[in-house]
C-alpha cells in the first residue's frame, strides 16, 4: 500500500521521561518504535503493565509534558503530529482522533455533570448546533453505551467506575473522529457491554473508514475486534503480524508466555476436574451441607443502599415525570454468607451494585437497611471509631489504584501506612515488611519501586501497589474489587497465584469483585450473579458455568470472549 494511504504513521519513536538517566546513557521508556494504520484497520497493541503503551499512545497524540525527551517520526493523514500549532492540535484531538484514556477521571471534571461535559465538547467542536440539537447528539451517544437520559444531570462520583468509562467512551465518539486511540477502554466494563461498545467501534470502522488503535492487556479482546496484533515488551515492538498469525505461530518469547498465562486463567472443560481440586479448600470439597454447619466469618442479611435523586426546580415544573424524586436501588436485599477460606466471586455489569455492595460492607457507606455481620459482630451497630478497629482484620482492594494512594507519599510510606494506623510495628519493623511485601507482589528490585511516587509508575504498578497495602496488615478477609482488571495475563496469573498463595498460608477469606467470568471461574470457590442491585443467582463455580439458570447469567457466558476458542478457530 502506498505510504500516501496511510492514514497514522509512528516512525522511530523514541520516548524518555526527565528522569530517566543513569550511568550517562537515556532510559528509554519507549525505544524505536514504528507502525502504520490505515484507514479503516484496527491494530491490538498488548503488552506488560510498564512496558511503554500508554506512552507510546499520549506521545503520540502530544499530550506528555514539554521536558519528555521524544525523537521520532508521527504523521497523520501526511502532515507531521509534532509541528502542529497549538489551533491544529486542538482540532486533531478530539476531531480527526479521539482518545479513551485508562483512568476515566483523567477526563472528566468532578465539577460538571455528565451532560455538561457533553455540551462543552460539542461546543468547543461544533459551535453552530443549536443547544437542542447538541443535547440530542450527546443523549443518542450516551444511549449507545448504555447510559440513560435520566443521568444525565449526574456527576462522576455518582456514578461507578465502569459507568464513567462509558461515559469517556462516549465523549471520544461525539465527533465522529478518523482515529480513535483507546488506552485499555474496556477495563472496567462487564464483558456484555464491552463486547456491545467494541462492536460498535468496530462498525464505525467499517462504514466511515475509521481506524483503531486499541491499547490492551487483553489477548482474547484483541484478538476478537483486531486485524493485526503488536506486542510490546521493555519499550519495544517484539512482534507485529495478523491476528492469526500471532495465535497460531508466535515468534518471541514473550508472546509465548502471555498466550500460555492467558489459556491458563482460561482453562475449558478439558482439565475443569484437576483445577477444581487443586482451587478449592477444605471448605469447597465440604459442599453446601458442610458450610451450613461452619459459622460464616461474613453474613449480610436483607443489605439495602439506597440514593435518592432530587429532580431540580425547573423539571418539577415543566415535567409530569420529574414530580416525585427518583430512587435509585443501588443494593436491594441482598443476602449472603462467606465461610472462613473461602474465594466468594461477586460478577455483574458495570453500575450493577457490585462496588456500591464492598463499600457498604465495610461500612465506608452506611446502609439504608440491613445487618451486616463480620466475626459474629454486627457492623451496622458499631460506632465510626470501633468500625475503623475493625478494618485491620477486614481491607480493601479497589478497583482504581490511582484514587487510593496519596501522590506526595513514595509507594513505601503508603503501603507501610495501615501498620502506623493499626499500630502494628515500629519505622524499622514496617520498613523491613514493605520491602518484603514488594517482592511479594513482583516490584522487584523493591530497594528502587519503596522510593518512587505513585505517579512514576504505570497503572498495573499502581495495582500491585495497592495489593500490597491491603496485605500489610494480614487481615482475615480482602475484599478485592477488580484487583487485576489492569494488569496483562502473566502477571495477573502472578498475582492470582499470590493470593491463592496467601490464602493457604493464612486461612484468609476473599470476596472476589470481578467482570471476568474466567478470573472467577480460576479463582473462586463460589460465584453470586449480581444484576441491577439483586443477586440472581448463586451457586459453585462449576454449577454456574455448566447449568446457568438465570437468563442474564447465560448472556454473560455467551458475551465472554474465549482465547481457546479463537485460537482453535484461527
Amino acid at each position: 500500500m502506498a505510504t500516501i494511504d496511510a492514514l497514522f504513521r509512528v516512525e522511530g519513536l523514541r520516548v524518555a521521561y526527565p528522569h530517566g538517566r543513569s550511568a550517562g546513557r537515556t532510559d528509554w521508556v519507549v525505544d524505536d518504535v514504528s507502525f502504520t494504520l490505515h484507514p479503516g484497520e484496527k491494530l491490538g497493541l498488548v503488552g506488560e503493565s510498564g512496558c511503554g503503551k500508554s506512552t507510546l499512545g499520549r506521545a503520540a497524540m502530544r499530550l506528555l509534558p514539554p521536558s519528555t525527551q521524544i525523537e521520532g517520526r508521527v504523521t497523520f493523514a501526511g502532515k507531521s503530529v509534532f509541528e502542529m500549532t497549538p489551533a491544529e492540535l486542538r482540532q486533531f484531538r478530539g476531531e480527526a482522533v479521539a482518545l479513551v484514556f485508562q483512568d476515566p477521571m483523567t477526563r472528566l471534571d468532578p465539577l460538571m455533570t455528565i451532560g455538561e461535559h457533553c455540551l462543552e465538547t460539542l461546543k468547543a467542536h461544533q459551535p453552530q448546533l443549536s443547544k437542542r440539537e447538541a443535547k440530542e447528539k450527546a443523549i443518542a451517544t450516551l444511549n449507545a453505551v448504555k447510559i440513560t437520559q435520566d443521568r444525565w444531570h449526574q456527576f462522576p462520583h455518582e456514578f461507578s467506575g465502569g459507568m464513567r468509562q462509558r461515559v469517556a467512551i462516549a465523549l471520544a465518539l461525539l465527533l465522529d473522529p478518523k482515529l480513535i486511540v483507546a488506552d485499555e477502554p474496556t477495563t472496567s466494563l462487564d464483558v456484555i457491554v464491552a463486547a456491545e461498545i467494541l462492536k460498535e467501534l468496530t462498525r464505525l470502522c467499517k462504514e466511515r473508514e475509521m481506524s483503531l488503535l486499541l491499547i490492551s492487556h487483553d489477548l482474547a479482546l484483541v484478538g476478537e475486534y483486531c486485524d493485526r496484533l503488536a506486542v510490546m515488551y521493555d519499550g519495544k515492538i517484539v512482534e507485529m503480524e495478523t491476528v492469526e498469525s500471532v495465535f497460531q505461530n508466535p515468534q518471541h518469547e514473550y508472546t509465548r508466555s502471555l498466550l500460555q498465562a492467558a489459556l491458563h486463567l482460561q482453562t475449558t472443560e478439558e482439565g475443569e476436574g484437576e483445577r477444581e481440586q487443586g482451587k478449592q479448600g477444605e471448605q469447597g470439597k465440604q459442599g453446601k451441607q458442610g458450610r451450613e454447619n461452619i459459622a460464616p466469618i461474613l453474613r449480610v442479611r436483607d443489605l439495602k443502599q439506597y440514593y435518592t435523586l432530587e429532580s431540580n426546580f425547573i423539571e418539577k415544573l415543566f415535567s409530569k415525570t420529574a414530580k416525585t424524586n427518583t430512587v435509585i436501588k443501588a443494593v436491594d436485599r441482598i443476602n449472603l454468607e462467606l465461610v472462613q477460606g473461602e474465594i466468594f466471586g461477586l460478577v455483574g455489569e458495570s453500575g450493577c451494585g457490585k462496588s456500591t455492595l464492598s463499600r457498604t460492607i465495610l461500612q465506608l457507606i452506611r446502609p439504608t437497611g440491613g445487618t451486616v455481620e463480620f466475626l459474629g459482630e454486627d457492623l451496622t451497630k458499631l460506632s465510626d471509631r470501633e468500625v475503623r478497629g475493625q478494618r485491620r482484620q477486614m481491607q480493601m482492594v479497589f478497583q482504581d489504584p490511582h484514587a487510593c494512594l496519596n501522590p506526595l507519599m513514595t509507594v513505601g510510606d503508603s503501603i507501610a501506612d495501615p501498620l502506623f494506623v493499626h499500630h502494628m510495628a515500629t519505622p524499622a519493623e514496617a520498613k523491613e515488611r514493605v520491602m518484603q511485601m514488594l517482592e511479594k507482589v513482583g516490584l522487584i528490585p523493591a530497594v528502587e519501586y519503596y522510593y518512587r511516587y505513585p505517579g512514576d509508575l504505570s497503572g498495573g504498578q499502581q495495582q500491585r501497589v495497592a495489593i500490597a497495602r491491603a496485605l500489610i496488615t494480614n487481615p482475615k478477609l480482602l475484599i478485592c474489587d477488580e484487583p487485576v482488571s489492569m494488569l496483562d495475563a502473566s502477571v495477573q496469573a502472578q498475582v492470582l497465584d499470590l493470593m491463592l498463595d496467601l490464602k493457604r498460608q493464612f486461612n484468609l477469606t476473599y470476596l472476589f469483585i470481578t467482570h471476568d467470568l474466567w478470573l472467577a471461574r480460576f479463582l473462586c470457590d463460589r460465584i453470586a450473579v449480581m444484576y441491577q442491585g439483586q443477586i440472581v443467582e448463586m451457586g459453585t463455580t462449576s454449577e454456574i458455568f455448566t447449568h446457568p439458570k438465570n437468563q442474564y447469567t447465560q448472556r454473560l457466558l455467551q458475551a465472554a470472549p474465549l482465547l481457546a476458542r479463537q485460537s482453535k478457530e484461527n
